[in-house]
């Protein structure tokens, strides 16, 4: 594949690729979510530490609205590569169209994905200034998304 937005045959391109990735993730780099499912709202922050050519260890840790740790810090080692595969859709159930969206850090221009599978659609948002996770992903069990974020 010539563009390496586009990960293999029959997958719909990514929003970002790898390279675009590491450099909007640097070390430091953290992102607080809010997630409402089924009327229960819960936060968790996600974070970026030890990033190389090849790859990071992403921290994973419930917290409270502010954002304060409410339970241990989760790690794991994924390369870039392995977080550009995450936004990889198959073409024939993916539509890609941009929309702008306010968030409570501000108004972003994103890339909307809308995937259909057998489960329902999955619809998510990627802001065109943030290369990394979805600023908003939202589903028939509920909606997650960004609220606060920091070191980019």
């Amino acid at each position: 594949m010539s563009d390496p937005h586009v990960l293999g045959e029959g997958l719909a391109p990514t929003p970002f690729t790898a390279d675009e990735i590491r450099a909007g993730c640097p070390d430091g780099h953290w992102l607080l979510v809010r997630t409402e499912r089924a009327g229960v709202e819960t936060f968790h922050r996600n974070g970026f530490e030890e990033g190389d050519e090849a790859g990071c260890t992403l921290t994973s840790v419930e917290t409270d609205a502010s954002g304060r740790p409410t339970w241990d810090v989760s790690r794991q080692r994924a390369t870039w590569l392995d977080l550009q595969a995450h936004a990889a859709f198959p073409a024939e159930r993916t539509t890609v169209a941009p929309e702008r969206i306010r968030l409570a850090f501000g108004e972003r221009e994103c890339l909307r994905y809308e995937v259909t599978g057998d489960g329902g659609t999955t619809t998510f948002w990627f802001a065109l200034d943030h290369p990394g996770m979805p600023v908003r992903r939202g589903s028939g069990d509920g909606v997650a998304e960004v609220v606060a974020l920091a070191g980019a």
